[in-house]
């Protein structure tokens, strides 16, 4: 049998494989997924991969199959792990971090100001795949970028920089990283005035520095030889998914709750009437990712969060034989139980950690309102994707009850009743968004299709 497209997402713990066939032609269709392990640990992600190709072949009950071109997608290893460093913690910082994690990051560190010996110990301590510098709008500060840089060299710490500060610096920068055999990349300062974010260009110079330095686990390097296209973050992948839909049907929240984080998609440029009122700016697609709400990883966290006793009443379940034998993926009437209650704490919690808040203030002159954070207002759709919001049997009403969540009206997010739910059906955003580097009419029919469009 032979496809046009095959997309690997190697993820940390599983790796899927989608096919897609009729790309250039008026009916793109969806053909088959195959899953296995990701092995990492067995020092080769291309075992997996051949495992997820196997079983993609038994489901198509075809004894080969070939293909046109491959794509992939990876968070193994841990993911794309930045730290992120920059003058001022509110505006170049902030600017920084989110084109980070726009971009499938995981940041793992940041810094404003100048940074200390503490701060180079930790960036050791922590091993980030890329640093990211910025700091000064555009002819504005030049210094505590350059002293920063002078400092990251002077103790070794040998990962490759991206420059996105004040564009009087690039030629000093790059100057520096020459002189020192030190990997760069410079983009556009990510904030090159006062109040205004240039998101963009940071992003694909990510994902460039991604493919280019960052995919190290073991068997990567042979899978980029494999691979015709482009090698994405995953969570960058979902956001270029995002992007495309929201150009088709409008501003869109989507959800994924995950084994071992729950992330948080969304791309609005709000309402006029909270612009008036936000203290500062936001991008329109944003991403967070919340570490410490993933259904396997972090379930005794949630647990916890909601309260064991609280469950047990709500459930009828003994939790902690529940816990016992939790499982990635529920086996028993129990577990689903259990996960099903947990899955909706880490959506509607992420939810609210996403969405941003009015928030009263009192002044000589009388209370006034300001808004911060991010504005979900004009939001219609709420998507869910992942392995819990396209699986587990009461996702509609998981979905729903997220959708719902702004109960006191002081989130700046829909009101309840309002949203329209959609689910990824094939569990395809990933892939989709990587296929839409190579074409992007392709990619909006089939996430269409996923969604029941």
């Amino acid at each position: 049998m032979h496809v046009d497209v095959l997309v690997a997402e190697i993820g940390s713990t599983t790796t899927v494989l989608n096919a897609f066939d009729g790309l250039g032609g008026e009916l793109v269709r969806f053909v088959a997924q195959g899953q296995a392990a990701t092995t990492v640990l067995d020092g080769d992600v291309r075992v997996g991969l051949d495992r997820a190709l196997d079983d993609m072949i038994s489901k198509l009950n075809t004894s080969t199959l070939t293909y046109d071109t491959m794509l992939a997608t990876g968070s193994a290893a841990g993911g794309l792990k930045m730290s992120v460093h920059g003058l001022v913690n509110d505006m170049t910082v902030r600017a920084a971090k989110a084109a980070a994690l726009g971009a499938g990051a995981i940041v793992v560190n940041s810094t404003s100001g100048l940074m200390n010996e503490y701060d180079l110990l930790e960036i050791d301590r922590l091993k980030p795949n890329l640093l990211m510098l910025a700091g000064g709008t555009d002819y504005g500060e030049r210094n505590t970028v350059i002293s920063n840089l002078k400092a990251i060299i002077a103790h070794g710490i040998k990962i490759p920089i991206i420059y996105c500060g004040n564009v009087q610096n690039q030629a000093e920068v790059k100057e520096l990283c020459d002189r020192s055999d030190y990997p760069l990349s410079i983009t556009e300062n990510v904030y090159p005035k006062l109040d205004m974010l240039n998101i963009e260009p940071v992003r694909k110079c990510i994902h460039e520095a991604f493919e280019k330095h960052i995919v190290t686990a073991p068997g990567m390097e042979h899978v980029k030889e494999m691979v015709d296209g482009r090698i994405l973050p995953t969570p960058g992948s979902v956001m270029l998914a995002c992007e495309l839909l929201k150009s088709a049907i409008g501003d869109l929240c989507v959800v994924d709750i995950g084994g071992a984080t729950t992330d948080v998609h969304s791309v609005t440029e709000g309402s006029p009437e909270m612009a008036s009122l936000m203290t500062s700016p936001e991008p329109t697609a944003k991403r967070t990712v919340e570490g410490d709400l993933g259904l396997y990883i972090n379930a005794k966290n949630l647990v916890n969060m909601i309260g064991a006793d609280k469950l047990a009443r709500e459930l009828n379940l003994d939790i902690d034989a529940v816990m016992c034998a939790y499982e990635p993926v529920p086996a028993t009437k129990e577990q689903f139980l259990l996960t099903e209650r947990i899955c909706l704490e880490a959506g509607i919690t992420a939810v609210r950690r996403h969405a941003g808040q009015l928030r009263h203030l009192y002044t000589p002159t009388g209370r006034q309102t300001i808004a911060e954070g991010k504005d979900l207002s004009m939001v219609q759709y709420l998507v869910g994707t992942g392995g819990a919001l396209t699986r587990l049997p009461n996702r509609r009403s998981i979905l729903r009850k997220i959708a719902d969540c702004n109960e006191n009206r002081m989130m700046l997010f829909p009101k309840a009743g309002s949203l329209k739910l959609l689910f990824d059906n094939d569990y395809i955003m990933a892939s989709v968004g990587v296929l839409s580097t190579l074409d992007r009419s392709a990619a909006l029919q089939l996430m269409k299709r996923s969604l029941q469009l």
